[in-house]
């Protein structure tokens, strides 16, 4: 990559796709942004790069791709494809730049330190946040599709008039509505996502449901 083509990249700014890093962060930390770019649609991660813009660099990039590997293997799980450059930006420094492609081992979880935890993250904007259980087995359902079979009752017809009022809702809201426990109002609502008639918006608090 050459220095213009990064100065592209930082133009652009933080966001879905593009996170900035100083240097790398904790293992665990870094692991979370790369598995979010990866069960989202792919990224790029600059490392060298202030949270507004500034090109700070790193004096030590091998020892910096290191320690970006080692949270790589030891906190991801699947693996995550990626290619790392290595941009000179000055006599004595370079920027790291992450590339991750949009996933084709989805989901990808963060494995903690002691082992017992596995989570997995999305891209919001420009944060990763923890994906929801319906986010997650619809990753997974993705990468084994299979034909949708479900009976479109009264509970349906309710939410698609709810949707054709309101644009958009929540499990909890949909349970509500339908009157029936929220396990169930969620196995609805990703049947309906899976089936491409519904889409998923993750949020911080509760997921978010649309007419696709």
């Amino acid at each position: 990559m050459t220095v213009q083509a990064l100065q592209r990249l930082i133009q652009i700014g933080e966001g879905l796709h593009i996170e900035f890093k100083k240097k790398i962060p904790e293992p665990e930390r870094i692991a979370k942004e790369i598995i979010a770019l990866a069960n989202t649609k792919g990224g790029k991660i600059l490392v060298g790069i202030e949270d507004d813009g500034t090109v700070c660099g790193v004096r030590d990039a091998d020892e910096e791709t290191f320690a970006l590997k080692q949270a790589m293997v030891r906190h991801i799980s699947p693996e995550v494809e990626h290619d790392i450059e290595v941009v000179p930006v000055s006599r004595k420094k370079d920027v790291l730049v992450l590339s991750i492609p949009n996933s084709h081992k989805k989901p990808h979880f963060l494995i903690s330190k002691d082992g017992m935890r596995k989570i997995a993250f999305v891209r919001l904007e420009d944060k990763s946040i923890e994906a929801s259980k319906e986010m997650v087995r619809i990753m997974r359902d993705e990468q084994n599709p299979r034909d949708v079979q479900f009976e479109f009752g009264e509970k349906e017809r309710k939410l698609m008039a709810y949707l054709d009022r309101y644009e958009k809702i929540t499990v909890s809201q949909f349970a509500r509505l339908a009157d029936i426990p929220p396990k169930q109002a969620a196995h609805t609502l990703v049947l309906l996502v899976r089936a491409n008639i519904l889409m998923l918006k993750p949020q911080e608090d509760e997921d978010l449901y649309l007419v696709a």
